[in-house]
């Protein structure tokens, strides 16, 4: 008797869907009570935390860890992407099949016609890509506005900088521009990690909030230029 007569193979699940199906499941009936209690708000400091860990791998180009700490960042993509799901807003494909759109959209000197032969021209491109594709979106009010506002506090500052350079805003009186100038023409990679660590455990030594004071600063730096530049301040955390 042949057994195997009329069944359908299905095929194999991916990985991918084996983790989706795994999240599923623990945030299903029967699942696990920490999982069932997460909302989107409640996973930010372990999607932060995930992060700092696979820098951590990548910095010191330790492999096989980095492909754990890739795995524990998915976790929190999936599990953002289920709690979006059950909501009814989206799901993970819309997640992979907008973001897939987009690097298409922006590479069209990969997958249309003309080449860019320098990574300089390909940023070039990215931008105007990406301006075009912003300009039916609401209205900034202030000219720091397309900034994310979580950036850890270093990545923040060098934003804001970058910013006020690359736009020439109004920062005198703001910014010691000579100062940044003069330290920059003699910093290297090695010169700047022992500064900024120095300053760093001097901080820790008289009980000051590093990551804190330098977000501060930046963001009294973003409301006083947009002040200047005759735009809406932001506001002070």
């Amino acid at each position: 008797m042949d057994f195997g007569a009329g069944l359908v193979l299905l095929p194999r699940m991916s990985a991918i869907d084996d983790l989706r199906h795994t999240i599923a499941r623990l945030r299903g009936p029967g699942g696990c009570p920490w999982d069932q209690e997460q909302t989107h708000a409640t996973l930010v400091r372990c999607l932060i935390d995930e992060v700092s860990e696979l820098i951590d791998t990548i910095d010191r180009l330790d492999f096989p860890h980095m492909r754990e700490e890739l795995g524990d960042v998915l976790i929190q993509v999936v599990f953002h992407a289920q709690l979006a799901e059950e909501a009814g807003h989206f799901d993970l494909e819309a997640v992979a099949r907008e973001v897939n759109e987009k690097l298409i959209r922006r590479h069209p000197h990969v997958f249309g016609e003309g080449r860019l032969e320098t990574s300089d021209q390909v940023i070039t491109q990215w931008e105007a890509i990406k301006a075009q594709e912003k300009k039916n979106a609401p209205a900034k009010t202030g000219v720091f506005k397309s900034l994310p506002p979580r950036l850890p506090a270093l990545m923040f500052a060098e934003a804001v900088w970058k910013q006020i350079d690359k736009q020439g805003l109004p920062a005198a009186g703001v910014v010691d521009t000579d100062q940044v100038r003069a330290l920059g023409a003699h910093l290297d990679e090695a010169a700047l990690g022992r500064m900024l660590f120095e300053l760093t455990a001097a901080a820790r030594a008289k009980g000051l909030d590093p990551e804190g004071a330098l977000r501060l600063h930046a963001t009294r730096v973003m409301a006083a230029v947009e002040t200047a530049a005759g735009a809406t301040p932001v506001a002070s955390p």
